[in-house]
């Protein structure tokens, strides 16, 4: 039988036909084929959702995952992770809540830049101008928790005093972020204050590496990781922890000098900047500036010191306000330095030290006489008391500049509480501060340029603990604010002078309170 001719059209309909089917089987082939890779790059980043290079990086990055070790390795490049933009390799996933995430990390290689980085991290978004937190292990064993508070901002970190940890974790709770580091026991330690940053919801968590040399790959292990996420925690039993630092006025980074389980407040610097001092159940004891044991100094009889205490400015006696006598009402004595036996300055109780004039001869203090708290001076030597301020309501935080003609204090004498400076001899009273939040304790700086002031919100009356406050600055000069920090504390973070002699650190206080294991 002879075969029939195909018509034009039917030829024309077949190879379309054809190419459909072969059309169809490439894009199955294809959906195939990422599906593959995609479920390959799923299995290489183990528990995380995916991982990319944040920012501009000369070498694109890696990650391989260990399934059988459980080990994630990290290869970047990356100029930096710090100022307004990030450059670096993520591995990540969303997430809400209380984050609570911990990994072993290890460099491998010798490394180019001591600052290489590798970070475990939370993050609003993948641009690499977000806001973070991170825990991030230098090179050089340098460890910090790093932030930016805001998209493009500046970036900060508080340094801990722990060098070159083997385990680290990184801890959300609702807006605030810690750093806990394990001891050679393998136990973890508080290593930082908190910071407090807003992060909307769903944010990123993961770990990351940066070469910090942008030329450089440089690797990381992470391994034993543990990831932990909850909804925000409501407050329950804790664990409050007292964390004493040192601020850079220039940066605003924070360096950790001492933390406790517990709560000590008020630091003093030593004039040869090497000591700091602070006040802890009941008693006054000094640390070196560089970190270290405390050690009690030995105030005699006077072992219910409150937080207000004070240094003279030869640097050879120690002034104290203590509740240990008569009515157990805070009296102000003197004891030396070195310590010894307190010497009874206030006749009248209760009575809180604030100020030491320059030329060591005068101290000013705050006293309730009559159900009314004002500020008073008093001879160093002894003598009698002279008011200096009348207004209604809490005068409080009486300090001199240091060229002795002005005590700057808090007044609530405006309906809440604001920063106010007289001449010394209580003349010619004027206000600082303008603003709707409360202004506590302001403490001038050396060179008379800079003044930094504790300050809660507007709707906090007297200066409670725990509470989430702010360390402002001002300058005196055109009396623009800026903030220093953003921290959990309030009653102890700086009730008293703590300028470095040089004027170019400050030491205070912060708090946390730390949910209890489970």
């Amino acid at each position: 039988m002879k075969p029939r001719r195909l018509a034009q059209w039917e030829i024309v309909t077949d190879i379309l036909a054809v190419a459909g089917i072969l059309a169809v089987a490439f894009a199955a082939g294809k959906y195939i084929a990422v599906q593959k890779a995609a479920l390959e790059e799923t299995s290489a980043a183990g528990m995380f959702e995916g991982h990319a290079d944040v920012g501009t990086v000369l070498h694109a990055g890696s990650v391989e995952y260990d399934a059988a070790k459980g080990t994630y390795t990290i290869a970047a490049s990356g100029e930096n992770m710090w100022a307004g933009k990030d450059a670096f390799h993520f591995a990540w996933k969303q997430a809400s809540g209380d984050v609570t995430l911990a990994a072993d990390i290890s460099f491998l290689g010798k490394g180019v830049n001591e600052h290489r980085k590798a970070v475990l991290m939370v993050r609003q978004s993948l641009d690499a101008n977000s806001p973070y937190v991170d825990v991030a292990l230098h090179g050089s064993g340098l460890t910090s928790l790093q932030y930016r508070e805001e998209r493009g901002a500046a970036t900060h970190e508080i340094q801990a005093n722990v060098s070159a940890p083997k385990r680290l974790r990184i801890v959300k709770r609702g807006a605030y972020f810690s750093m806990w580091l394990a001891d050679e026991n393998g136990k973890f330690q508080l290593a930082s204050g908190s910071t407090r940053i807003a992060l909307k919801e769903p944010f990123y968590v993961g770990i990351g590496v940066c070469s910090h040399d942008d030329k450089v790959v440089e690797k990381a292990v992470f391994s034993n990781m543990d990831l932990k996420t909850e909804p925000t925690r409501a407050a329950g039993e804790s664990t409050l922890y007292s964390t004493l630092e040192v601020i850079s006025v220039a940066s605003t980074d924070r360096r950790v000098v001492y933390i406790a389980p517990e709560r000590f407040e008020a630091p003093n610097w030593m004039p040869d900047g090497k000591t700091l001092l602070f006040s802890r159940n009941g008693r006054i004891e000094k640390t070196p500036v560089t970190g270290g044991a405390p050690q009690v100094l030995d105030t005699g009889f006077a072992t219910r010191c409150n937080n207000d205490h004070l240094i003279s400015p030869d640097g050879m006696q120690l002034g104290i306000s203590d509740n240990s006598q008569e009515e157990h009402k805070s009296l102000v004595y003197i004891v030396p330095i070195a310590g010894g036996t307190p010497r009874r300055i206030t006749q009248k109780s209760p009575s809180y030290l604030h100020g030491w004039s320059p030329d060591g001869k005068t101290l000013a203090f705050v006293g309730e006489r009559n159900g009314e708290f004002d500020i008073y001076t008093i001879p160093a030597a002894g003598g009698e008391e002279m008011q200096l301020t009348t207004a209604k309501g809490l005068d409080d935080g009486p300090e001199y500049t240091r060229d002795g003609k002005y005590i700057y204090f808090n007044s609530e004498r405006t309906g809440h509480m604001q920063i106010w400076r007289m001449r010394a001899d209580g003349s010619g009273q004027e206000q600082v501060t303008f603003g709707e939040e409360n202004d506590w304790f302001p403490h001038i700086s050396p060179n008379g340029e800079w003044m930094v002031f504790l300050t809660y919100d507007k709707s906090v009356s007297g200066h409670p603990e725990n509470k989430d406050v702010m360390l402002r600055l001002m300058s005196l000069k055109d009396k623009k604010i800026t903030m220093l920090a953003k921290l959990f504390g309030g009653q102890g973070t700086i009730n008293v002078p703590s300028w470095s002699p040089d004027g170019s650190q400050f030491a205070f206080v912060s708090y946390q309170l730390a949910p209890k294991e489970p």
